[in-house]
């Protein structure tokens, strides 16, 4: 990300008056390898091509801003591999964490990994360490310390299904998982902004916390998000949900957020509602159906009927409802910000 993005990242969050609104995407594996023309494992496993298809990206559309920017990850690999989870890897396909824990029982041997040395995260810091210069050269910088979130990794290690059980079946035992979760995460956090001092943003990825109902969320969800968003003093705090959010919008402030990635269960007009417009949006045509599957011209219609739609345009970051998905096409992507620009900059 540019100094000239970051501070309109920041003007946005502070609710001042952008035109035309900023256009904003999350992008990472499911997107980028296929897009430049690689497969998934040698996106993974060859730095240069990392970089090279992040640099295609900025180069072909530099008025997105691309969050987190030069993300370093292995797909929902990444912090899973630090607890020990045996990761499969396939040319083209995405990786997959296979479950560690077979019982709640299994969680009294789950120790705390060192991030500094543990998995694939050393991988992830080395990765933007030898490209370091080359993200410089080219005008960007590091400005995010990125995880996936508490409840997404123990869903993870256990299993979605056993996992979700054990909210109700086995409280103790999974507030102690997600105790040493949360203390991992909060260290991998800033071991990230040690190695980057560019960094001044916090991304956490929490599919999870859409699938729990209110009482749930607000013991197992609100407390150890929040010790992970305090544990660094930055000024974004974004966070990513693209499963169902009303539950969790109401809180996201007391938590410490003030960017929110959501998907398309939600207008944006209710979640300016529901976060009482505290929250900055980035979102939300539909990624899959309209963004990947559909003609430049249907992108082009929904993106307008989302703009009209809108009831107040501050705090907007414009995208799609969830992350880039696979199969975006270049023309999809031309279009929705050409349209945004057109009808937003007066």
């Amino acid at each position: 990300m540019t100094d000239q993005q970051w501070e309109t990242l920041l003007a946005v969050i502070r609710g001042e008056d952008i035109r035309p609104l900023p256009v904003g995407f999350i992008i990472d594996s499911p997107w980028l390898p296929n897009w430049a023309g690689y497969s998934f494992l040698d996106y993974f496993t060859d730095g240069k091509v990392w970089f090279q298809a992040n640099m295609k990206a900025i180069e072909m559309f530099p008025e997105a801003i691309f969050l987190p920017g030069f993300w370093s990850e292995y797909g929902m690999s990444t912090e899973p591999s630090a607890f020990g989870a045996v990761c499969t890897w396939e040319e083209n396909e995405f990786p997959f964490a296979k479950k560690l824990l077979c019982s709640a029982e299994d969680i009294d041997r789950v120790v705390k990994p060192n991030p500094k040395k543990d998995g694939l995260l050393p991988f992830a810091i080395k990765r933007i360490q030898h490209f370091q210069s080359e993200i410089e050269q080219a005008s960007h910088k590091v400005r995010f310390a990125v995880a996936r979130g508490p409840l997404n990794i123990a869903s993870f290690l256990m299993g979605t299904t056993e996992f979700m059980l054990a909210l109700s079946e086995d409280t103790e035992r999974i507030h102690q998982l997600l105790a040493i979760i949360s203390d991992f995460l909060a260290e991998w956090m800033n071991h990230q902004r040690e190695c980057f001092p560019t960094i001044d943003g916090m991304l956490m990825l929490d599919d999870i916390v859409g699938f729990i109902g209110e009482k749930d969320f607000k013991e197992f969800g609100l407390p150890y998000l929040k010790k992970i968003y305090d544990s660094l003093d930055v000024s974004v705090k974004f966070f990513h949900n693209d499963a169902p959010c009303k539950v969790c919008a109401p809180y996201l402030a007391e938590i410490g957020i003030n960017l929110l990635n959501f998907g398309i269960q939600h207008t944006l007009n209710e979640m300016k509602a529901w976060t009482d417009n505290k929250i900055t949006l980035l979102g939300n045509i539909p990624p899959r159906d309209v963004l990947a599957l559909g003609t430049p011209e249907e992108v082009k219609k929904n993106t307008t009927e989302l703009i009209e739609s809108l009831h107040d345009r501050s705090k907007l970051i414009l995208s799609c409802g969830g992350g880039m998905p696979p199969e975006v096409s270049s023309d999809n992507i031309r279009t929705f910000i050409g349209t945004v620009e057109t009808l937003t900059c007066e």
